[in-house]
This record gives C-alpha cells, structure tokens and sequence, in this order.
C-alpha cells in the first residue's frame, strides 16, 4: 500500500517533473508543456476494471495551449501522440507511487482507437488508465494497463496494452 496520497494537484505534478516526488532518479513526469494533465483526481494499486491499480486524471483545455497554434494552421486539434503520452505518463506515476523505484520509460502499446478530436473548444480531458498487469522482480518493473480519454464527456481515444517500465539505469 502506497504512503502518498491518492490526489495530486498541479503543484504536486510539478514536483513530480522536478524529481521532488519520488526521489531523484526515480519515476518523474515531463515539465510543461509536455506536461499532459492538471490534476490526478483518483489513484490505486488494488481499483480499476481488473482490481490491478488505476489512475484517473484531468487537464483543462485552454485555446491558448501550444499545440493548437502548430497542428494545424487554421485547423487546430490535439495531436493524438499527446492523449497517448498522458496515459503512458499517468501509467508510470502510477508505478512510482506504489512506492517501486527506477526511471520511467514507454516500452509500447498493442493497440490504439482515435475516435474524436480534441479543438480548442472543449473545456476537459478525463484520462482513465486501468492496469491489466504490475509487475516488480528483481530484474523488471513493468505495468501493463489499457486507457481512455474523454474530452468533456465523449471517448476521444482508447489505448489496450501499454507497457512501461522502471530502469535502475
């Protein structure tokens, strides 16, 4: 059972990004802008669909976030890569706060449905991000869970068997 709490606000996600977290050298998320939620509202190793740990997240959609000025001109939408970098993030944090050590890294998804766009327009994304396997060994720290993204309520993406491990080096 993890020692941290099961809600993170922004300022904590920061200090997840700086190392401040889960120590120097262990599971971190990216600094903004690469930064892909605001808020982690629900956390577990033992909830979810599969009784595996899940992580449940949100990021406020802004008009002015950097994205939409480059993809695409006079088109803006989130780049899907961005949805599926949150769930990959929020996969490794998850690993971190079961209190497990070693860098983050993506090793791959099996499978991914873009069925909606993120505009400027939408106010919310809801990550969800429920684990099928966690696995910590000697030689292998890996969680493997499927995610979704709903933007302001509708399934925008969905992802099935994401892989990320912890590395020591």
């Amino acid at each position: 059972m993890s020692t941290y709490p099961k809600q993170f606000d922004r300022e904590d996600l920061l200090r997840c990004a700086r190392g401040e977290l889960f120590g120097h050298g262990n599971a971190q998320l990216p600094l903004p802008p690469m930064l892909m939620m605001d808020r982690i509202t629900d956390i577990s190793s033992d909830g979810g669909a599969n009784g595996k740990g899940h992580v449940v997240a949100e990021f406020d959609i802004r008009p002015d976030l950097w994205f939409f000025d480059c993809h695409f001109p006079g088109n803006p939408i989130m780049p899907g890569c961005l949805g599926l970098d949150g769930l990959w993030q929020l996969t490794g944090f998850n690993l971190g706060w079961r209190g497990w050590t070693g860098r983050g890294y993506a090793l791959g998804v099996g499978e991914v449905k873009l069925t909606g766009m993120v505009r400027p327009d939408r106010e919310r994304l809801v990550y969800n991000v429920d684990f099928t396997k966690a696995v910590q060994s000697r030689r292998l720290t890996m969680g493997v869970a499927d995610g979704t993204v709903h933007a302001d309520g509708e399934l925008i993406y969905q992802v099935k068997d994401m892989k990320v491990a912890l590395s020591e080096s």
